[in-house]
């Protein structure tokens, strides 16, 4: 065969496998990557949460715990929280009262600055889980429903596990 016929004929062969190639490639990278489209009409969440976790417990009270993370330019205010696990969450705050650390609502919801984040932890602001009526196991993974000011909802997943420190009893009488 002539070896003008056989450059452009092989050209031509390989085109189809070429496009197979990079077809599959930019199918995998849309596939993982945001379309313009989806960020249009899905909007970032407001909050974020990170390293959730909630404090392991038989049956009664509990607290869990995490980061919420604004990631826009205004404040955000948590207004409420809810999730499977308890039929009542509160939103808590620790404070002192004559000399006495007590937990109690936190009125007006926890408020998380713009652009900055809010500690959830052992002897301050925590998700108080009210009414635990089954146990949660140490890696048990307890689903949580935020409600904001506005209305809108931040899901998340927190991690039961076991803590000792700071001698946190949620058992009761202190509210």
């Amino acid at each position: 065969m002539d070896k003008r016929l056989i450059v452009p004929t092989l050209s031509l062969l390989a085109l189809p496998i070429a496009a197979c190639g990079a077809e599959g490639t930019t199918t995998e990278a849309a596939a993982s990557a945001p379309s313009a489209t989806a960020s249009a009409q899905a909007p970032a969440a407001a909050l974020t949460v990170t390293d959730p976790w909630v404090k392991i417990v038989d049956k009664g009270m509990t607290a869990a715990f995490g980061t919420l993370k604004n990631t826009t330019g205004a404040d955000v205010t948590v207004a409420s929280a809810a999730t499977p696990a308890s039929a009542v969450v509160e939103l808590h705050e620790v404070v002192g009262d004559g000399g006495e650390m007590q937990m109690q609502p936190k009125e007006g919801g926890f408020v998380v600055p713009a652009g900055g984040s809010l500690e959830l932890e052992p002897g301050g602001l925590h998700l108080m889980l009210m009414d635990v009526q089954e146990p949660l196991k140490a890696g048990a993974e307890v689903a949580f429903t935020l409600t904001l000011s506005d209305g809108s909802k931040i899901e998340f997943t927190a991690l039961a596990k076991e803590f000792k420190g700071g001698n946190e009893n949620y058992t009761g009488g202190g509210h």
